[in-house]
């Protein structure tokens, strides 16, 4: 489903499931002058600088992405009653998982396109009555270990041949330990030069060739507004600097922005070619000619 997602058009009943609802506001708000690199290539990527959203629009987009999440709740208990109903939900593996999250306003960001919590996070939940019971899982994971733990759940076997990035969470949820560590590369809309993020433990670190790093320590810092990169603190040095050398260890940066480039020119002539006739985007485009209705 595409739902919860931009341009935060939702039905009416939905939207009306918020009447009267005190709507929460973005707790952190940057003036843009101060925003990091990064962020402020964003907001003129998505036409927002020296633009600010009023913050009644704010209200309704948040609004209408919660009746949005309501709609998608909805199909999902759907889905479980039919199982239920021809008796397979307890033998049946049930995964709900999401592709990004949405600024929604914080940090005075929109839609995804950073490693903020907001856009990087993402729901995840499995559900096998027979095989497990429910718990939480405390350590990070990430959307490419899907695939292998997916492959563990019905006792298959990967292929040792090819290579893969992601690696199985399937111990987890049984409550065993796993690596509490996510590996993660941005290279779309907004960027001049990969994005690359390291999340280890309570700490995640933000690297880019052309912009200053990120650290932050989310256990004290949820809000990631402190960056502790150049701290003074020698224990936060450290960490700082063993994060630079592991970047500059785990990525040929300058083969990776090649690749990126080659990818782009190949892309380009794809998009000129799906310019010619017809062209339907995959989002809802409200249309603005004065002869609809």
């Amino acid at each position: 489903m595409t739902h919860p997602h931009d341009p935060y058009a939702v039905s009416r009943s939905y939207w009306d499931r918020y009447e009267d609802v005190n709507i929460p506001l973005p707790k952190v708000d940057i003036e843009q002058d101060d925003q990091d690199p990064h962020s402020k290539r964003l907001l003129k990527t998505i036409d927002l600088w020296n633009n600010p959203v009023p913050e009644e629009a704010v209200r309704r987009a948040r609004r209408a992405y919660f009746g949005a999440c309501s709609y998608v709740d909805d199909q999902v208990g759907k889905l479980l009653s039919v199982l239920k109903d021809c008796q397979l939900d307890n033998d049946t593996v049930v995964m709900f998982c999401s592709d990004h999250g949405d600024m929604l306003g914080e940090h005075g960001l929109w839609y995804k396109m950073s490693w903020f919590e907001n856009s990087a996070r993402v729901p995840l939940l499995v559900n096998y009555p027979t095989r497990f019971a429910p718990r939480r899982v405390h350590e990070n994971v990430s959307t490419l270990d899907l695939l292998p733990t997916l492959v563990d759940l019905v006792g298959g076997k990967l292929e040792k041949a090819l290579p893969l990035d992601g690696r199985s969470f399937y111990p987890a949820l049984f409550g065993q330990a796993i690596p509490n560590e996510v590996i993660g590369e941005y290279m779309g809309e907004g960027t001049i030069a990969p994005l690359l993020m390291i999340r280890r433990g309570n700490y995640k670190y933000i690297s880019c060739p052309t912009d200053p790093p990120q650290l932050f320590d989310l256990s004290s810092d949820p809000l990631e507004v402190d960056n502790l990169a150049n701290s003074s603190d020698p224990k936060i040095a450290k960490v700082a600097a063993q994060f630079a050398a592991e970047i500059r260890k785990r990525w040929d940066m300058h083969g990776l922005t090649a690749t990126v480039l080659q990818s782009q020119r190949q892309r380009r002539l794809c998009w000129e070619a799906l310019r010619s006739g017809l062209f339907e985007p995959w989002d809802y485009q409200p249309r603005d000619d004065a002869t609809q209705k």
